[in-house]
């Protein structure tokens, strides 16, 4: 048919793609039969001629002489190195619920031929994974990215969860409105940072955790906070997001912990040379009870030097530890 004829060279195209790679190619009787599938009929001469106009369009194609002559699309906009690094991180990814990630991890196989989409499905394994149970983040992620290209205030309710695994709304319900300048994903959570103009600060909300939300006819608040505003040095200095007041601390370390140190607070960082077992180090930080545990965890290779307050705060914490459990009273 001659209108099936017009759009030969797209189904050709679709029948490379999705069955050809490096590894596994078709001969020209196996297009044609595939052509025919799809109500096609094509000749030899005219495919040679479909192949270099394909070429002349940008898909590799190779013709290799095997037992017979096949055709291969030999290189792809998304190598397969490329797309399992893609899958590890939407299957990683908690922000993104169990739905949402076999339905992206699907339209990633698309990208590469059928043989090599069964070994990304291989190493598929979303089902055991923790996931958010809030399957409108798409639609929240999209509102805040229209809201920071549109200069624009964001409005919506923030929800936490109950000991009957409910979403109660924070603070009795009300309309949260702020100012979105970012977003970030620290451990394993995706962040909007923002500036709230009732408190004058800068804020941040997980992202799975905002319901109904709403792009306001409000120009935002808060550029002059924003202006030397560095999101790595503030994801580096605020442990998994918990608020409290920023202090420069001095941390004593054992050795080995050098690593660590730098992991978390990057390489352009000073170490003091104590001994030949002990090097110290400033860090800004907040100081939480997040941050406070996390240099509990090193136990006695780790200390607090200063400043005195936060000191402080690290006993007091240890100290209502190790009585919770010397009283034996449950909470």
């Amino acid at each position: 048919m001659a209108g099936n004829q017009k759009i030969k060279i797209l189904y050709l195209m679709k029948i490379l793609l999705e069955n050809t790679d490096d590894e596994h190619g078709m001969t020209l009787e196996e297009i044609t039969n595939a052509l025919s599938s799809y109500g096609i009929d094509a000749e030899r001469k005219t495919l040679y001629s479909d192949f270099e106009t394909l070429r002349v369009f940008g898909i590799d194609i190779e013709q290799r002489k095997e037992k017979q002559v096949r055709y291969h699309v030999v290189s792809r906009t998304f190598e397969l190195p490329e797309l399992k690094l893609l899958v590890d991180a939407v299957q990683s990814s908690k922000f993104i619920t169990h739905k949402k990630s076999i339905e992206l991890i699907n339209k990633l196989e698309t990208l590469t031929s059928r043989s090599l989409a069964r070994t990304l499905n291989r190493q598929v394994f979303v089902s055991g994974r923790i996931k958010t149970m809030n399957e409108s983040i798409y639609y929240t992620v999209d509102y805040i990215h229209k809201a920071l290209s549109a200069n624009k205030k964001l409005s919506f309710h923030y929800f936490e969860w109950n000991e009957k695994k409910e979403r109660v709304l924070r603070h009795d319900g009300r309309i949260y409105v702020v100012s979105p300048f970012a977003l970030t994903w620290d451990d394993e959570n995706y962040y909007m940072i923002a500036y709230d103009s009732h408190s004058e600060s800068v804020r941040h909300y997980r992202v799975d955790k905002m319901l109904n939300i709403q792009v306001l006819d409000e120009t935002r608040d808060g550029a002059e906070m924003f202006r030397d505003f560095d999101m790595a040095a503030y994801a580096k200095k605020t442990f998994g997001m918990f608020g409290g007041t920023e202090d420069t601390v001095t941390l004593r370390c054992k050795n080995h912990l050098a690593g660590i140190i730098i992991d978390r607070f990057g390489s352009d960082l000073f170490f003091s040379t104590v001994d030949d077992g002990h090097f110290e180090v400033r860090v800004k930080v907040v100081t939480s009870p997040l941050f406070l545990t996390w240099v509990m965890n090193f136990g006695t290779d780790m200390q607090i030097v200063s400043p005195n307050n936060v000191k402080d705060k690290l006993v007091t914490l240890a100290k209502d530890v190790i009585a919770q459990y010397e009283s034996d009273k449950l909470l």
